[in-house]
């Protein structure tokens, strides 16, 4: 069982339960899809510019977390037609700040969870 920490942005905090990227990681849908069965160790909110996510992901590793995924919303938006790359989410810096979690960490780092935009495949920073 793969244990899975998620990191959201700020900016959805108090709009976001994340009752959506739970379920599909209980369901292994969308963003985690990838795994046989894996379980919640843990969630954080990372703070602009994104300093305390290192940090952070630092303590998750230690609880037992094996991979970090990043929520859809902090590189794609919900439009009309679905969710979309096209128009960037919260975070304009997320490959940067994902890069360096990963190298800090040597974590398996996700960029994407629940409402993948269509045709969009997870990029895996292993």
């Amino acid at each position: 069982m793969t244990k899975t920490a998620i990191i959201r942005c700020e900016k959805n905090e108090n709009r976001c339960p994340l009752t959506n990227c739970f379920k599909c990681m209980v369901e292994q849908k969308e963003g985690f899809a990838r795994y046989d069965d894996c379980m919640p160790a843990g969630v954080f909110t990372c703070r602009c510019p994104g300093d305390n996510a290192v940090e952070l992901a630092k303590i998750i590793k230690s609880k037992g977390a094996e991979v970090i995924h990043f929520c859809t919303c902090t590189f794609a938006r919900k439009g009309d037609r679905g969710w979309s790359e096209k128009e960037g989410g919260f975070c304009d810096t997320l490959d940067a700040l994902i890069t360096r979690i990963h190298q800090e960490t040597g974590l398996p780092c996700v960029k994407g969870s629940a409402h993948l935009p269509k045709d969009y495949s997870p990029q895996i920073w292993e």
